[in-house]
């Protein structure tokens, strides 16, 4: 049996045997103090087993720690902060006794137990979440909405984690009680707006990944769900950082060659998360997989990464194009020279073009590549098919832009071009200049052309109104 207090009610669900399945829900209506007092007797019961477990003797143990299992499954309003004061006091000091006991203690572990910690640990943090207080909620400028019987949760979730690496722990009984029901409950969870649960989560989930071999390829199954809905339909779930952190723990892990199934999810799920409005909360992450994906196969950087990259390029936020040049300097320190040639030509275009940009972030992050001295003997063994993309654009720049710190960056740039191939520099430089004479010497025969179209057009006025004013003189003698 569960209880849970809330508005002057308590719900009893009722479970069969060992496995928490609800089966039924009885709801019993009575005034404040009755259904403290009735909490109180239910939760006191027994009063023999609230000893501190570790105090008692080797054989009561067990029983014992089964005892305070159950007990804790009665829930608490924190809604209400002033209701059961005492009661959420001792299930948070009972709490903090099961921590010690599964660290501390041996042989605690039974085919008996398992249940009992499952059915605790569903009954407490297994729950609908509430909806954000506002439609509108941006996680990057509101506040989340705090958990509020997180004093209890945190335990239970340390307690839980301490269970899971326990030397003792047996995956083979768990699997029974720890299963794919558990782990989906578990995933929707990761959209809580508390951030330390988030954190717990992740902690849990990277717990069963690691110990159940039979549940991997259903959670990475479950996680391509909820990026995929993400993607193309919410837009909004709360822990994607913490699901991409623990993926690149699992990429880290696979076997070589890449299955094709992996590599479809680096295409058809992980690429498109750049799309998003919030990518900025879990960009880090998320170039983290993606450079986890090409040091495990660096065949993908032509064909796949770098395009789709490019592919997804933001147009009109300055933001989120600093945040692609970051990723895109990460997987440049990774390349290999062999593939680097195959993208290079796509790839310097569009740094070019962010060397142009007006905003002198995207300008300065483009730039700050001639800083990394990877990417620069990258630059130096393929300077004559660089510079010539380079060029025009630096050299345009140097001279036009309006910040001065852009100008000397660029100005340096110029300079370690100019070094590394003197010859291809000074080549690129006089026909540049040449172009620009024959630009201008185009514009001016556009100006004067367009001065000599204005000239007749004035003229045929001219003669139009005198044509006119004859007409008019004609008629008025006529007339």
């Amino acid at each position: 049996m569960k209880l849970m207090v809330g508005d002057g009610r308590v719900f009893c669900w009722f479970y069969w045997s060992d496995r928490a399945d609800k089966v039924g829900c009885t709801i019993i209506t009575k005034k404040a103090k009755q259904h403290t007092d009735l909490l109180h007797g239910l939760f006191c019961m027994n009063s023999f087993f609230l000893s501190v477990c570790l105090d008692v003797s080797a054989q009561e143990q067990p029983e014992l720690f089964l005892k305070k299992l159950q007990q804790c499954c009665f829930l608490f309003d924190f809604l209400d902060t002033l209701s059961d004061l005492k009661m959420k006091e001792y299930k948070r000091s009972t709490l903090n006794e099961l921590v010690d006991y599964v660290t501390l203690s041996r042989g605690y572990l039974t085919e008996q137990t398992y249940p009992e910690v499952v059915k605790m640990v569903s009954c407490n943090i297994f729950r609908t979440l509430p909806p954000s207080d506002s439609n509108e909620f941006d996680p990057e400028e509101d506040e989340p909405t705090l958990e509020a019987s997180w004093p209890h949760l945190q335990l239970i979730y340390e307690f839980f984690i301490r269970f899971l690496e326990s030397q003792e722990f047996q995956p083979s009984v768990a699997k029974k009680y720890i299963d794919q029901k558990f782990v989906l409950q578990l995933l929707e969870l990761f959209d809580s707006e508390d951030p330390r649960e988030r954190d717990c989560l992740k902690t849990v989930l990277h717990r069963i990944y690691g110990k159940f071999l039979g549940l991997r390829a259903f959670i990475r199954k479950q996680i391509n769900n909820i990026f995929l809905c993400f993607v193309y339909e919410t837009e909004h779930f709360s822990g994607v950082a913490e699901l991409l952190e623990i993926l690149g723990s699992i990429i880290n892990g696979f076997a070589l060659p890449l299955k094709a199934e992996h590599k479809q999810f680096l295409v058809k799920v992980l690429l498109p998360l750049h799309t998003v409005r919030s990518l900025s909360l879990f960009h880090a992450q998320l170039a983290y997989c993606i450079v986890q994906f090409l040091e495990k196969d660096p065949t993908l950087t032509e064909p796949v990464s770098v395009p789709c990259l490019l592919k997804f390029w933001p147009k009109t936020c300055s933001q989120k194009e600093v945040m692609f040049l970051g990723e895109l300097e990460e997987i440049l320190d990774v390349i290999e020279p062999t593939q680097f040639v195959k993208i290079q030509e796509l790839l310097f275009k569009q740094i070019a073009r962010c060397v142009s940009s007006p905003h002198f972030q995207v300008a300065e992050r483009a730039l700050y590549y001639w800083n990394n001295e990877y990417i620069m003997s990258l630059i130096e063994e393929n300077s004559s098919v660089i510079l010539p993309i380079m060029f025009a654009s630096l050299y345009r720049i140097s001279k036009e832009h309006w910040n001065p710190a852009i100008s000397a960056l660029i100005y340096n740039v110029l300079k370690a071009f100019m070094e590394m191939n003197s010859a291809l520099f000074d080549e690129l430089a006089a026909n540049y200049k040449s172009d620009r004479q024959r630009e201008r010497k185009k514009d001016k025969e556009r100006d004067d052309l367009w001065r000599k179209l204005e000239e007749l057009d004035g003229k045929r006025k001219k003669q139009t109104l005198n044509i006119l004013s004859v007409v008019c003189i004609f008629f008025s003698f006529t007339g």
